[in-house]
Parts: structure tokens; sequence; C-alpha cells
């Protein structure tokens, strides 16, 4: 901790306001609120951090500012515009550029529809919806919005004495020809935000009446396009799901899954009672200090981009937030109306946050397997950069890694898995039963002990290729078991490492410290994935073992009653102490007369029955 850092924890006062954390270089790195500044900044400064961003972000903090507001709600609100403002390296930002393109609909005279990168309304003035951060879906409404409402989409005419083509292909209203009335066109203009603000029930009831009263008018050409018009938003309309019969409801359901490298956040928007969105977000894990942080950032920063009228009535939220009720009011104050956030806990609101949470799992799902591809791409350039930081001798193109599974010591059974050049090779997988302990008292360390010996034991017996990398799923115990082994074996000098899963910290032997890769970087995705299949394939041996002793019992000591009738007992009785309380005309219906009979008197015999 810097002197200067120090000495202005003493100043710190008991009221709220935002703080600004400052490295080396004065540059701010991060920035915060708190209800009690000398509280929340002085627990930065702790010895024990809990979080992998604060371990390699404290440390840099040289300096600090902090700005006294009289409210927490103040604090909350200046922090908003400081982080946009000063986009620090360890907030959240869900930054506005190419990633997050926007709909303008221009102030002219007459109004065109485009496709822009950021929001610069002193650049280009007009209606902003957005941010859209799936682009194919954004191109695909364009087309839609083309087709429904055709606006000009030149900036100046192309020909002076004829519409361009694209009035021929029903796309302009023929502006430069002035084939529309100026207030027509503003009409097909307002019916383009009705549409993106998702108000499609209202520009239904619009085009509806606008049509009706063309007709009475008997100008029927003119009542035919709105006929046109509204006939394809109301097929729009009903391609969308109904989740209330509430056709004023307006909500947007947040939900969020995450692993150890990033959070992905699904927002779904409810307009009209009628699901008509869903955005996907990324965040990295190295930018927040928890979940619950990434989410209250996510809110902050989501619904400062956003133009007021796509702030919802209602947000549904996965699990309660401490800054629940003051983003709630933040939220009200911003919009000038009433907005809640909520936490469902039963009926139609929870099915909603259900169906976010499977999107959310969907699309970790998807950035995982994105990263994958990606990592193979990239082997060549990670796997230097593994050899490199664990100081290896040899490339790592061939990687092993071992883990231990069982419960309360039983059934003890332990996985390797492999991987070659980045990709897994099943069919090099392994798995051990534990010989070495006793039945109920487990021993992670002596089981890594054994199967470590085991595994190069037999490798070193028939002359096979060592792997260039040992991965050991565990903390620096596990590791140091694991490295007494392969120096029994003369194996001095094999590559040996173990992962920690709480901060993902790499251990090698005899060395204190631990090794710290960056959460973004693929070098940790590949070890992770790595550690993560092998605890897979731990868990689902250890499971087929619990399975397959659970079905044995006494009733297999009845050399009439073969394996499939007695699993047919078992799934009709429940259990062997049903089984054995059953008459016998109870057990003839399952197995039938004959083996019924031997079964009973078995058990006479035996005295086994429950009764």
């Amino acid at each position: 901790m810097s002197t200067i850092v120090k000495e202005k924890l003493t100043l710190l006062p008991d009221l709220p306001g935002v703080y600004l954390m400052k490295d080396k270089d004065g540059e701010i790195i991060y920035i915060g609120k708190a209800k009690n500044l000398k509280k929340r900044v002085k627990s930065y400064f702790q010895k024990n951090l809990d979080s992998a961003k604060l371990r390699i972000m404290v440390p840099q903090i040289i300096n600090f500012e902090f700005i006294i507001t009289d409210t927490e709600i103040e604090a909350l609100i200046l922090e908003s515009h400081m982080i946009k403002k000063h986009k620090p390296k360890y907030n959240v930002l869900l930054k506005d550029d190419k990633r997050f393109p926007w709909f303008v609909v221009t102030d002219e005279d007459y109004p065109r529809i485009l496709i822009v990168r950021k929001v610069e309304k002193k650049l280009i003035k007009g209606k902003y919806f957005g941010p859209y951060t799936n682009s194919r879906a954004m191109y695909s409404t364009l087309e839609l919005i083309k087709k429904l409402f055709p606006l000009k989409q030149c900036k100046t005419p192309r020909f002076k004495d004829r519409p361009c083509i694209y009035y021929q292909m029903g796309k302009c209203l023929g502006v430069c020809q002035k084939l529309v009335t100026s207030e027509e066109y503003k009409q097909v203009a307002r019916n383009v935000e009705l549409f993106l603000s998702g108000k499609q029930s209202e520009l239904v009831e619009q085009l509806q009446n606008h049509m009706n009263l063309a007709a009475e008018r008997q100008e029927y050409e003119k009542a035919a396009k709105y006929r046109d018009s509204y006939l394809d938003v109301l097929k729009v309309v009903e391609r969308q799901k109904v989740v209330s019969e509430n056709t004023s409801l307006s909500q947007d359901i947040i939900a969020y899954e995450h692993d150890e490298l990033r959070m992905s956040t699904v927002l779904l928007k409810v307009r009209d009672g009628r699901l008509i969105a869903k955005e996907d977000f990324e965040i990295p894990l190295e930018e927040i200090h928890s979940p619950k942080e990434g989410l209250v950032s996510f809110i902050q920063q989501y619904y400062q981009m956003v133009e007021l009228y796509d702030i919802p009535k209602e947000i549904l939220i996965q699990e309660e937030l401490e800054e629940k009720d003051l983003l709630a009011e933040w939220l009200s104050l911003k919009k000038s109306s009433k907005v809640t956030i909520t936490v469902p806990k039963a009926d139609k609101k929870l099915e909603l946050i259900e169906m976010a949470l499977k999107n959310a799992c969907s699309s970790l799902e998807s950035l995982k397997l994105k990263s994958a591809v990606q990592l193979q791409n990239d082997w060549n350039e990670v796997g230097s950069y593994i050899q490199e930081k664990l100081m290896l001798t040899k490339f790592p193109h061939r990687i092993e890694c071992f883990d231990i599974s069982h419960i309360q010591g039983t059934n003890t059974v332990a996985s390797m898995v492999v991987f070659i050049n980045g990709k897994s090779v099943r069919s090099e997988y392994r798995r051990f039963k534990i010989r070495s302990l006793e039945e109920g008292k487990p021993d992670d360390f002596a089981s890594m002990r054994e199967v470590v010996s085991r595994r190069y034991t037999k490798l070193l017996k028939n002359d096979e290729s060592l792997p260039d990398l040992i991965i050991i799923d565990g903390g620096k115990g596990q590791l140091s078991y694991a490295k007494e082994v392969l120096d029994e074996l003369g194996l001095v000098d094999q590559p040996l490492i173990s992962i920690a899963k709480r901060f993902e910290e790499i251990f090698l032997p005899d060395r204190s410290e631990s090794v710290i890769i960056p959460l973004n970087s693929p070098a940790l995705f590949l070890f992770q994935r790595i550690r993560d299949e092998a605890h897979r394939f731990a868990v689902s041996y250890h499971r087929r073992l619990r399975e397959n002793q659970a079905i044995k019992s006494i009733l297999d000591d009845i050399d009439s009653l073969g394996h499939e009738r007695k699993k047919q007992l078992l799934a009709h009785f429940g259990d062997t102490k049903n089984v054995l309380s059953a008459t016998e005309s109870e057990m003839a219906r399952v197995i039938g007369k004959a083996t019924a009979k031997k079964v009973c008197k078995y058990i006479k015999d035996n005295k086994l029955s429950q009764k």
C-alpha cells in the first residue's frame, strides 16, 4: 500500500459518494459508489482479498480520489456518468461501439432509417433505437421495415426525371418525384418508430383506423396500401410469443449464467404483453468481483445507454440484489415514472426468468464453443505462451490431467484425460479404481499418489512416451504427492503443474508463489477445459459404480432369479425391502407364478421375510 493511500484512508468520511482508483501513471482504473465511503474503500486494502480481480487490481492502486454526495442515489448517478466518461479498465464496460449497433430514424423533412455504430446525436439527429447485439437479426429487421414501411433510401435524388429503382421495387414512396405528401410520409416514419419501440399493438390499431378512414373517403388505392401494411404487421405480431394477456405490459427479463471465465447475460424484452426481442451480452469475469456485481453493473450500464422510451415499467431479475431498490429509484427518476425491479417467486413471472436462464445457458455454451474453435486455430501461439509461462523445456503437444472422485471415501476413483495439440482425444482417456484406501476413509493425496504411480510405472515398463505436461486437479498438497511419485520413478524433470479452482492459480513444484494467468487468456481457458473434462470423466465413472452397487442386493443370491427379473422386481416394488415383504401372488404378477414360487420359497427357507 502506497504512503498516499495510507494517508487518504484516514480522511475518508462516513458519507455516500464516488471513489476513483488510480495507478502509478495517474490513470483511473476503477470507479465505484458507496453508501459509506470509509467502510467501502478501506475494504479493498484488507489482507485476504476474495476475488482474482481484486488480487490483480488492488496492488496497482497508488492513489485514489473521492467525491462526496448527499445521497446514495446521487452517488449511483454520478458513478454511471463517470464510468461512461473515463471507461476504467476494471469496470464492466458495455461499449456502445461496433459490437452494439443502433437504428436511427433521422430528423429530416423526409426521414430515413439508418444503422449507426455509435449514438452521436450531434452528428446524426433523430430517434435512436437499440442497442442490438445480434447484427444478423438487426439487418433482417431492417429488410422487414423496408418492406412494411418504404421510407426513402437515398440521401439525395439520383434522377431528376423519374423515381429510382427502389420505388419500382416497392421499397420507396417516390419522395424525389413528390409521389407522396409530406404528412403521409411522416405518418409512415411514425409507424417505423412505433414498430421499433415494440408498440406493435398500437401500430396495428393505427393502420386499421387509417385503412377504414381511407375506405370511407373512397380513396381505395390508399386504403389498399394501409391494408397491406396492416396485414403484414399483423403477421409479425402473431409470430411473437404472447407472455401476458395484459396488452399494456412492459417488462425486461434479465438472467445470467457463468463459468470461470465469463458471464453470459440475456435480456428478454416484453412489450404490449409480447416477447419482441432477445439480446445477449458477454462480460469477462476479470472485470467483476462477483456475478452479482456483474448484474448490478450490467443494469447500470445498459439503461444508461438506452433511450428513455425503452426503459420498461418492470424489470425481472433472477436473484435478490442489495442495490435493487436503489437501481429502481434511479430508473424511476431517469424515466420520470415508476420502475420496479422484482425477483419473481412463482407463476408466470418465474417462468419468464426460467426461459431467460435457458437462453443464458445456451448463450454460454455458444461462447465456450467459439473459444474452443478459436483455441484450435491459435494453438501454436497458445502452446508457445504456455511453454514460456511455465518454463517448459518442450512444446506441450500432449497434456495429461488427473482428477479424484468419491463421496465420503466410498467408491473412490480417478480419471485421466488426454489433450493433444489443444484437442481432447477420448480414445486415450483412462479411469482407475483406487485400491490402496479403506472404504469410507477418504484421502485425496494418497489417491493421487496411487494413480500417478500406476500410470507412469506402466508407461516406463512398456517403454512408452511420456506426456509433455501433467496437470493435477488440486492445490499444493496433491501436487507434492504427485511430484514425490515421479521423483521415485526417476522422472525428476517431468513437467508437472496443479490448478486450484478457487482463484484459478497454477502451482509448480518447489515454488511457493503461484503462477497467475490472465482470466481472459486462451491458455487459462485450455487449462480449465482440461480440468473440467477430467472432473466430468471421474464423476461419470464414480456415478456408474454407485448405480451398479445400488442394483446389487440380497436378491443376487437367488439362483432362480435372473438379472432382468430382479430389475423388474426392484422397478415394481421400489427396493429390496419391499420385494422381501411382497406376497407370492404379488410377485407372480411381475415375474410369473413359477419363478415367484421359487423366490418366495428361498426367502422363507433363509428367513429373509421383512414382515
